[in-house]
């Protein structure tokens, strides 16, 4: 088969479409051929060396992908030659083909296009298990979201709203808070000119935000812990904003208050069976109903992967970048 390999760390075009030997179904896994997959930033750190797979997975990047199943290891029920999917993925979906545990697979939400599917594991899988299952975002709470035009933004947003939540997000521009907002956001803040901490204040009559999912990491850090509300949940997700911060303690007691950071990659295989389960259970009927949708900004051939990295880099996308396999 043919695959994105990373022969030498380095920029977008380190990315090679390359020939490398056929994928195996092993114990409990099914061999999925893939239809189109979805670029993530893990992607952008593994081309770059800061992000290895974790042992025994993939190297080529990929987290989610949509396909059809092609084989089916020992010890697989439940699934069938042929059925169309889509999977949450350590690695690999850049592929023509791909080896998933069962536990990670999906069946492709009703009335969806198999292609569109490719857009959703990694995305629903990260804001359910870190939203709802960690922070217990409940209806009527407020929940702020950074990066509310990415593609975790676009679907937290979605998720939140569908459970009854006040949406409350940050963006870079009109244009991206125009997005926001078409997708159900109710508090538009441009974090270039506007300071989110005040903002949420205000719009909250001084309580704060009940739930913070935040993708900036060290540099939110401190004004993240003053915009909670009292018994407030600060999700983090992502560090790109850096890796270490200072942390007022005297302030996250005062407001007791709570800090979680989760990444889903290297967890257990349990564990992500088990949040693909309650995806499945709790998100995929609201994908079928219409309430809940993947938002592509673009798709791209995969053999173009490294013009989907620039896109992502760029920071005008709204929503997810598919990479389509030929």
């Amino acid at each position: 088969m043919h695959a994105i390999t990373i022969p030498e760390p380095g920029g977008p075009d380190a990315l090679v479409w390359a020939e490398v030997p056929d994928p195996v179904a092993g114990d409990g896994e099914v061999l999925v051929e893939v239809v189109a997959s979805a670029v993530n930033r893990a992607d952008l750190l593994q081309r770059q060396g800061f992000y290895d797979p974790p042992p025994g997975a993939s190297p080529y990047p990929g987290l989610e992908c949509a396909g059809r199943i092609v084989a089916l290891g020992p010890g697989v029920a439940g699934w069938a030659v042929g059925d169309e999917v889509c999977a949450l993925l350590a690695g690999g979906g850049y592929a023509e083909r791909v080896a998933v545990p069962a536990g990670q697979l999906l069946p492709v939400p009703a009335g969806l296009e198999l292609t569109a599917a490719a857009a959703l594991p990694e995305v629903t899988a990260t804001v359910w298990s870190n939203v709802f299952m960690v922070s217990h975002l409940r209806p009527g709470e407020t929940v702020l979201v950074h990066g509310g035009a990415s593609g975790i933004g676009t679907m937290a947003i979605q998720l939140a709203k569908a459970v009854g939540a006040r949406v409350a997000v940050t963006a870079g521009g009109p244009d991206k808070l125009a997005r926001c907002a078409e997708l159900g956001a109710d508090i538009l803040i441009d974090y270039r000119e506007q300071d989110f901490v005040e903002e949420i204040r205000t719009a909250t009559d001084g309580a704060g935000a009940d739930v913070i999912l935040d993708i900036v990491g060290a540099k939110y850090l401190e004004r993240n812990v003053k915009a909670l509300a009292v018994n407030g949940r600060l999700a983090v997700i992502g560090l790109q904003g850096g890796t270490k911060g200072e942390l007022n303690l005297g302030a996250l007691l005062s407001k007791r208050a709570a800090i979680t950071a989760t990444s889903l990659r290297a967890r257990p295989l349990a564990e992500k069976a088990s949040i693909v389960a309650a995806v499945r259970e709790h998100v995929w009927p609201l994908i079928a109903d219409g309430r809940v949708r993947p938002i592509v900004d673009q798709t791209l051939p995969m053999e173009r992967a490294a013009d989907a990295h620039r896109a992502l880099e760029s920071g005008t996308k709204n929503g997810k970048v598919l990479l389509l396999a030929s």
